[in-house]
């Protein structure tokens, strides 16, 4: 298990580029199984769930070829299904959860797809239904092994119909589109997911030659075709990092740029911020956030205390409430926390009251958290990595505490985060990796 060390106190100054976006690059890598023919990857971040869902690919057959430090390519001519069916596979599968979206491009193409109950962060139940429910409607069968907590979907030929997705599932939304694109006739799915990285996985489709329409809103419309090409694709910047650099800054009083942003992809993200009271310009697609020795949470028009809640796109990413929470520490004044779609994503809090936060649990959706306006550092702690997001806020946290802080379990930071600490150790923090520990 790896540790950080992290020494407190040290203003980052300096330029940093974040990565291309995690989310994305699941969905992308996994679309690459549609086609026989060559699929090329760029700004492919090599982060470890994306690095062990490359070598699943190349496990159940398909031809990896690395061209440069963050490109790949793609070849899947032949599907190894006999692979599917081991043991291997069943334990590379069930590390990560945006393997569960292997299945819409296998049952699209070949007719069938199986995979074993996924895992990725424990931050409450997260069901499959969607994704399952979808396929059923262009008429797959499913089973469910509860013995082996096995997937298995079946059914040649898919033929398109009218759907109303329960949820707006961003990996349910992605699985079904893949799936829908070569099935008989025309899928319309209403209340679909339409975050960005959506919108470039329906794009990529179309110049492999699917014909998806409605790109960009909740009502996709899918023309089946009969095959799909290769093609060449261009990550965006990852948005969960380029907010995870703007609450760091301001929680560190560092002046930074966060360069090629890709700042119309970002959304509600920088406004959020804005209505903490962080002070940032941008320049270009650049960010510039200058020091700052206070900033201050707004409240509402009726002078009522602000909410910061989670919502479906174009409302504020899940992903970042553990920053914004952890960022509200040292802010003036007070904000309730809503992160209404994962009931566990908030019990990292403790380790923030341990080190002198003033956050009130009031169950598991809601903390509330009055800052300290500074006059108060945080304490610094031991503390362990419980997920990828909240991990990051710890990272945070500890970069502002006064003293040396120790976090464990950082292997869930590196499933999100690439080369963390040496990317934020250019710009003077003083963060020490020690490894086996």
């Amino acid at each position: 298990m790896a540790t950080f060390e992290v020494e407190g106190g040290a203003p980052l100054h300096g330029e940093i580029t974040p990565q291309g976006a995690k989310n994305e690059a699941l969905q992308i890598l996994c679309a690459t199984l549609l086609t026989p023919e060559k699929v090329t990857v760029r700004n492919v971040p090599a982060i470890v769930d994306v690095l062990q869902l490359i070598e699943l690919l190349e496990k159940m057959g398909v031809k990896v070829g690395h061209l440069a430090e963050d490109t790949y390519t793609f070849e899947a001519r032949e599907i190894d299904f006999g692979y599917l069916q081991s043991e291997d596979y069943r334990k590379r599968a069930a590390r990560l959860r945006g393997s569960v979206m292997i299945i819409g491009p296998l049952l699209a193409r070949f007719g069938e797809g199986y995979i074993p109950k996924p895992g990725g962060d424990k931050i409450g139940r997260r069901r499959l239904d969607t994704h399952f429910i979808g396929f059923q409607k262009l008429g797959a069968r499913f089973d469910f092994d509860t013995g082996t907590c096995f997937y298995s979907v079946e059914g040649k030929p898919l033929r398109g119909c009218y759907m109303l997705l329960d949820e707006a599932s961003v990996t349910g939304t992605a699985n079904i589109v893949m799936a829908a694109v070569m099935a008989e006739g025309t899928t319309t799915i209403y209340n679909a997911a339409c975050e960005p990285y959506v919108q470039q996985l329906c794009r990529m489709l179309n110049r492999m030659g699917a014909r998806i329409s409605g790109i960009a809103s909740n009502l996709l419309t899918i023309e089946g075709v009969k095959e799909l090409h290769g093609t060449e694709h261009t990550l965006l910047p990852d948005m969960i990092e380029v907010g995870s650099f703007i609450g760091m800054a301001a929680m560190t009083q560092s002046e930074i740029t966060i360069k090629n942003v890709s700042f119309d992809n970002l959304g509600i993200i920088p406004a959020q911020f804005a209505r903490m009271g962080i002070r940032f310009e941008q320049r270009g697609d650049d960010i510039y956030i200058p020091r700052q020795d206070h900033y201050e949470i707004e409240s509402f028009i009726d002078g009522s205390i602000m909410t910061i809640a989670d919502a479906t796109w174009p409302g504020l990413t899940p992903d970042l409430l553990s920053v914004f929470l952890v960022v509200a520490t040292q802010a003036k004044g007070s904000v309730l926390i809503h992160q209404k779609m994962f009931e566990s994503r908030l019990f990292f809090v403790d380790k923030l009251i341990d080190m002198g936060a003033q956050i009130i649990l009031c169950d598991p959706h809601r903390a509330t958290v009055i800052g300290h306006d500074r006059k108060v550092r945080l304490r610094a702690t031991r503390m362990t990595s419980p997920d990828i997001r909240a991990g990051v806020a710890l990272l945070i946290a500890a970069m502002s505490a006064d003293g040396r802080s120790v976090i464990q379990n950082v292997e869930q930071i590196d499933r999100g985060y690439q080369n963390i600490d040496g990317r934020l150790n250019a710009l003077g923090a003083k963060i020490k990796r020690l490894d086996g520990c």
